[in-house]
Formats: C-alpha cells, sequence, structure tokens
C-alpha cells in the first residue's frame, strides 16, 4: 500500500486520467490532491505552462481537487487550503471540509510569514478540524530571471514555521520543499542554496524542530526531500528509522524517484510500511 500524500490535479498537464494511469505505472494506490491557491503576482511566471487554466487566476484551484476526486473517488483524498490572509479564508475551509470531505489543508505556498496572527488564526481551526497543514518554504536566492524579483520566498523561513508549530500545538504541521528539508544539516548551507549537497552534518534546525515539536512531520516529495536523503544515504537510514514515525511518502511529480531510493537502503520492512502509508493513514484519520 503506498499513499502520495503531495501532489496537485493537472500540474504538469496531467489529467484524471493520465494521473491515475501514471498512479498505476508505479504503485500509488491513493493520493492527496492539494490545492495552490495563489495569484499571479506569488510565483514565478515561467511556471505559468505547466498550471492548469483558472477562472479565479489561482495556481492550482480547488475546484480541480474536487472533479479529480468525483471522477475516481476510490483513488483521491481531497486537500484544500485557501489563503490565511483573506477574511473569508476559515469559512471556506470549513465549508469545503463540511462539503467535499477535504482530509488535509495544503498546499500552504505563499509569500507570507508563517506565523502572522491570521496564519495562527487559521492553523488553530486546521486543529480542531483535525486537518493537518502542509507547508512550503523556500528562501530567495539570486537566480538567473528576467523577471523583476530574483526568486520567490514562501514562508519566511523555517524559523517562523517553527514558532507556529509552537504556537498550536494541537495542529499537526506538515514540512515540505527546499528552505525545510536543507536544514537537515547543520551546515548552514540551507540560507545559501536549495539544493545542498555533501554530508550532513549534526546541528541541523530540522531534526531539532522534530524532537522539539510533536506535531511535525515531513513530506519527503520533490527534489528537495529526495535530496535531502539521497546526499547522504548513510544519515538517511538513520533519520528515517529514528522519525518513522513522522515521515510521510510523497512525489509532487509523476515519476518514481523516492521509491527508487527508500527501496535501495536497508529500511524495515515496519519502518517503510509507516513511511508508505500508516503515517498517513492516520494524519488522514483514515483508521
Amino acid at each position: 500500500m503506498k499513499i502520495d500524500i503531495h501532489n496537485h490535479p493537472m500540474w504538469y498537464n496531467y489529467t484524471a486520467d493520465r494521473f491515475v494511469e501514471n498512479m498505476d505505472k508505479y504503485g500509488i494506490d491513493k493520493t492527496c490532491l492539494l490545492s495552490w491557491e495563489a495569484l499571479p503576482d506569488e510565483y514565478d511566471p515561467s511556471y505559468s505552462h505547466i498550471l492548469p487554466f483558472s477562472r479565479e487566476n489561482l495556481a492550482i484551484p480547488f475546484e480541480y481537487c474536487i472533479s479529480f476526486a468525483e471522477k475516481y473517488p476510490d483513488r483521491f483524498y481531497i486537500g484544500y487550503c485557501p489563503d490565511p490572509r483573506r477574511e473569508d479564508a476559515i469559512p471556506k475551509l470549513v465549508s469545503a471540509y463540511n462539503t467535499y470531505g477535504v482530509r488535509i489543508c495544503g498546499e500552504l505556498k505563499l509569500r507570507m510569514m508563517y506565523d502572522n496572527p491570521d496564519a495562527l488564526r487559521f492553523y488553530r481551526k486546521c486543529g480542531e478540524l483535525g486537518l493537518a497543514v502542509l507547508v512550503h518554504i523556500d528562501y530567495e536566492f539570486p537566480a538567473a530571471s528576467s523577471h523583476p524579483r530574483p526568486n520567490y520566498w514562501y514562508g519566511g523561513g523555517i524559523e517562523a514555521f517553527g514558532r507556529a508549530c509552537e504556537a498550536c500545538p494541537e495542529t499537526t504541521f506538515i514540512g515540505h520543499a527546499p528552505g525545510f528539508w536543507a536544514h537537515i544539516s547543520g551546515d548552514g548551507k540551507a540560507y545559501k542554496e536549495a539544493y545542498p549537497l555533501g554530508k550532513v552534518e549534526p546541528g541541523g534546525l530540522l531534526p531539532l524542530y522534530l524532537d522539539k515539536y510533536p506535531n511535525l512531520m515531513c513530506d519527503i516529495s520533490a527534489g528537495s526531500g529526495c535530496r535531502a536523503l539521497t546526499r547522504d544515504p548513510e544519515h538517511a537510514l538513520g533519520f528515517l528509522t529514528k522519525y518513522q514515525d513522522r515521515i510521510l511518502f510523497g512525489r509532487d511529480y509523476f515519476d518514481n524517484q523516492h521509491i527508487e531510493f527508500l527501496e535501495s537502503i536497508p529500511l524495515s520492512g515496519e519502518v517503510k510500511e509507516k513511511i508508505y502509508h500508516k503515517n498517513a493513514e492516520r494524519v488522514l484519520h483514515l483508521n
């Protein structure tokens, strides 16, 4: 059994049929479909060709999560995250939860501090509803771009995210993306590089936060999660074993790199079962 905790409808032009074919190809039983309700000024214009059409001009609107799940109800779980800065964010979330059975709040990927007062109020409502909040963290690094912005930051850094975890202990948080996973190491590269390489050094904020905040979990999806593990396979084995109850399998794309890596290291069958589906079942309240 494998549950992909992190993917998106119409991402890279994957229609519902094509999406399910891809899941079957790689043995994915269920997928959480996440919205990304960012307006065009919140993301790099180069993303436009891999994003679906939206009447509301949102990156990945919730309506596609609904339509995919309606077509394949036995393959998809619905995720949704409105912009917490909007005054209607909590009513919209509650409505989606009551109407469509939303099981996870995500993806939160916005140019805002993740511990701002509106966000904290929003997270507390998620906690009341039993919805884990999946966040994307990125730092701004200079990049070769013709756009006025050198790059895109999301969340205000892992420290702001840590403050949110501390302020909302009743809410489960799921960390994701370069600004989260680069902190697996204490080498200081997280503030300078999106995808650091080399042996993982002690003192990273990620393991520190996992030890400090019992409501924090990790989504290994995308290149960020995979590279954080593959940069030091020996460390990854110890990390995944130690935090086996806090790790969630995800892809955020349509390849098989995460499964290939997990199968390449000597994890116990029990640990793999937790990563592939048991932790997700707990977070999604499937049992």
